[in-house]
Order: structure tokens, then C-alpha cells, then sequence
């Protein structure tokens, strides 16, 4: 369960550290913004591994953790660069196990998201009309199917999750650890309730939220850390704080297909890989420069806290 005392202002290195342990299940959220991309570079700073990450949408900020050994599993529903194509680094790991092979484990949105609503609930599984007509029910330890008492239908049944510790980013925070966030909020209360220990990202500290329509509130006691990072969602945003770095995401496309000039961006940017040989990369379709690995931000509002 989340811890029951209210979460404090800690420095992200120092929730990392006290939170995330090598071989935990590790879930960070946020769909389209309020990505914590600045929370997994710490956690591959400190050189977490063996790590079970679990996303719906694992877009760049699991294609750099996997890139960079972090993980041995990954629990999705979507892998891709958003409007621009694959994911070169997971699909490296998977069909070519560099660095290191990496375990699979593919859900539909829908039964994802389902996962994590039994999780919060602290459910044994959920219950959804879906995976028909697909091999993803084939996966039968965490997909299986239930007779509805009532009806007699037939039923899929989703094994929830409960991640050891879920990281996300929000816009607020308040004195007394509370947060808030707005805009799109894909599953991240869900995957905070759901998690053991849960740490948040901020944009800034206020003393009082606004009135806000359609706000989620996580109380600082479902909260274990909360950490000031503005900008920490970037290259993606923050509604009401940033601009997506859409040139970052085409720029990554070249960055992630050559092993080479993925280990430059690694080193440039103090993030250590369990595999420095680019050896047999057969993923090679582009090059990318030295000024095109660069992890530096062309946010129109705000320089990244995380470099």
C-alpha cells in the first residue's frame, strides 16, 4: 500500500535512491505530457537494473531505459515515437537482444488500463469485455477468462498490477505535499493508488491550488516523495508550463537506430549502459551527429532541470 505518512519535498536524486531498488516493478506514467523523463534519467543515473517497467505507452523514455540496460521485462500496450515511427532501442533488445534480452509482456489499452484500475483497487484481477481474435490472451498467467455469474458471458480477466513504486509528473504541488495535475491524465492515479511507493515530479510549489475543472488530486498520503523539477517532462510537456520538443522526437528517430550514436547521447549526457560495443548493429538505416545526439532542450518556455 502507499505509504500511510504524507509525502515531504525531497531532491529527485534523494527519492531515487530511497525509493526505486534494482529488480523492482517500476511504472512511470503520463500520456502525451507529463512524461517523467527526468525521473528515469536519475533512476539510469543511480544504475538501477533488472527493472520490470510497466507503461501503456512506452515511447522515448522506456526506448533510452531499455537502450541503457535498465530493464529485463516490459509490461505495455503500445510501443512507438509518436507520429514519427519505432522504437529502435526496444526493438533492438527484442529481436536482437542487445544490450541484453528483454522479457515482453503486451496488453491491450483497454486491458492495461483495467490492470491498473483492479490494481488501485486492490483486486485480484479485472474484468473487460476484450483481447478476442488475438494470440495476447495466449499470455495466460496474466490474461485469463471468467463466466459472469449473472449472465453466463464469457469474460476476459486481466491480472491487476501493483507496481512496486510508480513515478509520474504533475504541474503542482503544495506546501503540505499534495498534488495536482491537469490537462490529459491517462492512468496515473490509478498508478499511483495502485503502486507500494509512488514518487511525483513537479513543475512548482504553491501555497494554495487554483479552481481548476477537471483536476485530479492525489493526497500527500498515497504519496511517498514529492521532488521539484521543472521541466521534468520534457522532451514532451506540461499543459500550462511547456511546448512538446517535437524536433527532439524526429531527431531521436536517427539517434536510436545506429548503437553508436546512441552511446554518444548515453555519454554525453552521464547516463551509464550496461553494453558499450556497437557491435553487429544491424538496426543502422541512419546516422545521427554529435549536434543531433544532444539531450538539450528547445523548449520555448523553460531550460530542462535534467540534462
Amino acid at each position: 500500500m502507499p505509504s500511510p505518512t504524507p509525502a515531504h519535498l525531497n531532491p529527485l536524486a534523494d527519492a531515487i535512491a530511497e525509493h526505486v531498488h534494482d529488480g523492482d516493478t517500476v511504472a512511470l506514467e503520463g500520456f502525451t505530457h507529463l512524461i517523467p523523463f527526468a525521473a528515469a534519467h536519475e533512476i539510469a543515473r543511480q544504475g538501477r537494473r533488472h527493472l520490470t517497467l510497466v507503461r501503456m505507452t512506452p515511447d522515448l523514455v522506456y526506448d533510452q531505459l531499455i537502450g541503457l540496460g535498465v530493464a529485463d521485462e516490459l509490461v505495455f500496450s503500445y510501443g512507438g515515437n509518436p507520429g514519427v515511427g519505432s522504437l529502435h532501442r526496444l526493438r533492438d533488445a527484442v529481436e536482437k537482444h542487445w544490450p541484453h534480452q528483454l522479457a515482453v509482456r503486451e496488453h491491450s489499452h483497454a486491458g492495461l488500463a483495467n490492470a491498473y484500475v483492479a490494481g488501485a483497487a486492490r483486486l485480484p484481477f479485472a474484468v473487460l469485455r476484450g483481447y478476442r481474435g488475438t494470440d495476447l490472451e495466449e499470455q495466460r498467467d496474466i490474461i485469463s477468462s471468467v463466466t459472469c455469474p449473472f449472465t453466463g458471458e464469457e469474460l476476459a480477466a486481466v491480472k491487476a498490477i501493483n507496481p512496486d513504486v510508480t513515478v509520474i509528473h504533475a504541474q503542482l504541488a503544495d506546501r503540505e505535499g499534495n498534488v495536482m495535475l491537469w490537462g490529459i491524465t491517462g492512468v496515473q492515479r490509478e498508478a499511483v493508488l495502485a503502486a507500494d511507493r509512488a514518487i511525483v515530479t513537479v513543475e512548482e510549489v504553491v501555497d494554495e491550488f487554483p479552481e481548476r475543472t477537471g483536476a485530479v488530486i492525489l493526497p500527500n498520503w498515497v504519496l511517498s516523495a514529492v521532488c521539484v523539477v521543472p521541466n521534468g517532462a520534457w522532451p514532451s510537456y506540461a499543459a500550462g508550463y511547456s511546448v512538446r520538443d517535437n524536433d527532439f522526437y524526429q531527431r531521436w528517430d536517427a539517434i536510436a537506430r545506429d548503437r553508436t550514436a546512441f552511446l554518444t547521447w548515453a555519454s554525453e549526457n552521464n547516463l551509464p549502459t550496461d553494453n558499450t560495443s556497437p557491435a553487429e548493429d544491424t538496426l543502422s538505416g541512419a546516422n545521427a551527429s554529435p549536434a543531433e545526439s544532444s539531450l538539450t532542450a528547445e523548449n520555448d518556455t523553460k531550460e530542462p532541470a535534467d540534462v
